[in-house]
């Protein structure tokens, strides 16, 4: 998706500038204790989510952002965590900088068949944990993916 019309009314005024952005993060789980991941337009793979536009609650972020990246329908079942810090912060190609404070939220899979939008996403789909070993994942993967998998666990008993 091209960036939202409020961002680029921000980054005409402030360019490359580090910007501070809320963003969400969806952590859907199959049966089988596998985690939606998805392959970012970078070679990056991590859960579906992105920004939260003026006035929208992260939820309805959350739920439009896996429609949009992959063609899921999801609800969300509760916030697994909130972060930030240096692990979130991203430097564009285009010399942009953001520090995302991300939510994550743990969801149900309600539908739909991944089809990937083919602009942020190229792939997607479920892995186990020890899947992602060879994959190029985000500096904060190292502190979501735990609480994640851990999240699904207690669901399970």
């Amino acid at each position: 998706m091209p960036i939202p019309e409020y961002l680029a009314s921000l980054r005409a005024r402030v360019g490359h500038d580090l910007m501070v952005l809320p963003s969400v993060s969806a952590c859907v789980f199959d049966d089988d204790g596998r985690l939606l991941m998805a392959c970012h337009e970078s070679g990056v793979w991590a859960p579906p989510g992105g920004l939260v536009e003026p006035d929208e609650h992260p939820a309805d972020a959350l739920v439009r952002e896996v429609r949009e990246e992959v063609g899921l329908a999801v609800e969300p079942l509760g916030i697994i965590g909130v972060h930030g810090g240096p692990e979130f912060r991203v430097h564009y190609l285009n010399g942009d900088q953001t520090s995302y404070v991300i939510t994550v939220y743990g969801c149900a899979l309600l539908g739909g068949e991944i089809v990937p939008d083919g602009e942020e996403v190229s792939e997607a789909r479920f892995m186990h944990e020890a899947e992602m070993a060879g994959l190029k994942l985000p500096r904060w993967a190292p502190v979501v993916l735990p609480e994640a998998f851990a999240w699904w666990h207690a669901r399970r008993g």
